[in-house]
């Protein structure tokens, strides 16, 4: 077996676990690969040093939050490689394991003690360019107090024509980001469906919508003059135009992600339970 292992490299406690991982994995005559700014950071393991985006693996392990989930799927899409994400952010949805079991866990997956899920992504097109999402992307003004005047489209039928804050496309997995913060609902993520919530709009009868996930949605920016900015799992930007279409569609690549328990809804409990703050 081989394991990529990143980690965020702005918490001192994420790189220390990452520190003593790659010391349980190596113990066990695992190949490692380690992405190069952990390396960096850690002054050490030179030899295991590989970029994020040239990574082949049989599991890459995510220490840190979702961001750091988010980031890592972000390079790998088309890779199929399966994610197992230690969970050292703030609710980490996206991850599997809390740090303190983090050991027992590693020896189960070593002992294939384990299933794969796979999870929807976002395929999103502008201006000849594709990027995809795992959770969501979010179009927004680009000054503050601003209203966008936009219209929403499903399979060419109108669904919304609105001023907002803004709109947020989720998939299931973003349904328990910036989506449900919005007021969208959570979406369990065997559901083939995307949620189109906008963000603080004027009119009060638009509500969040869920629509099936082999829908091609379109996002159409209507007032002269205005432009906005569509966030992709908060990892990159695109700037959007007057008339500019922003199509999102159901990806070909799906995430995969290492599960050792089958508690989706226990882990949303807790995780609200917990607000955020740890």
């Amino acid at each position: 077996m081989r394991i990529g292992v990143v980690s965020r490299i702005d918490v001192e406690e994420s790189i220390k676990l990452t520190d003593k991982i790659v010391e349980f994995l190596l113990k066990r005559n695992i190949e490692i690969l380690l992405e190069n700014d952990v390396v960096d950071k850690l002054k050490k393991y030179e030899e295991l040093s590989c970029p994020l985006e040239e990574m082949e693996a049989d599991i890459i392990i995510a220490v840190g939050g979702d961001g750091t989930i988010l980031r890592t799927q972000r390079f790998i899409s088309s890779k199929k490689i399966p994610l197992l994400g230690i969970n050292m952010g703030t609710v980490g949805f996206l991850t599997e394991i809390d740090p303190e079991n983090t050991f027992e866990s590693l020896e189960q997956v070593l002992n294939d003690d384990f299933f794969q899920e796979t999870r929807t992504q976002l395929q999103i097109q502008h201006n000849q360019k594709q990027q995809t999402a795992l959770n969501e992307v979010v179009i927004m003004t680009r000054k503050p107090a601003k209203m966008l005047h936009i219209e929403i489209s499903v399979d060419e039928e109108v669904v919304e024509e609105l001023r907002a804050d803004g709109l947020i496309i989720a998939t299931p997995s973003g349904s328990t980001a910036y989506s449900m913060s919005a007021g969208g609902p959570i979406v369990d993520p065997r559901v083939g469906g995307f949620v189109i919530v906008p963000i603080c709009p004027f009119k009060l009868g638009s509500r969040p919508t869920v629509v099936p996930d082999n829908s091609e949605i379109k996002v159409k920016l209507l007032r002269e003059g205005k432009k906005a900015m569509a966030v992709i799992d908060g990892q990159s930007e695109e700037e959007i135009n007057y008339m500019d279409e922003i199509i999102f569609t159901k990806s070909e690549d799906h995430a995969i992600f290492v599960r050792l328990t089958k508690d989706f809804y226990r882990r949303v409990r807790e995780k609200l339970i917990k607000g955020g703050i740890c």
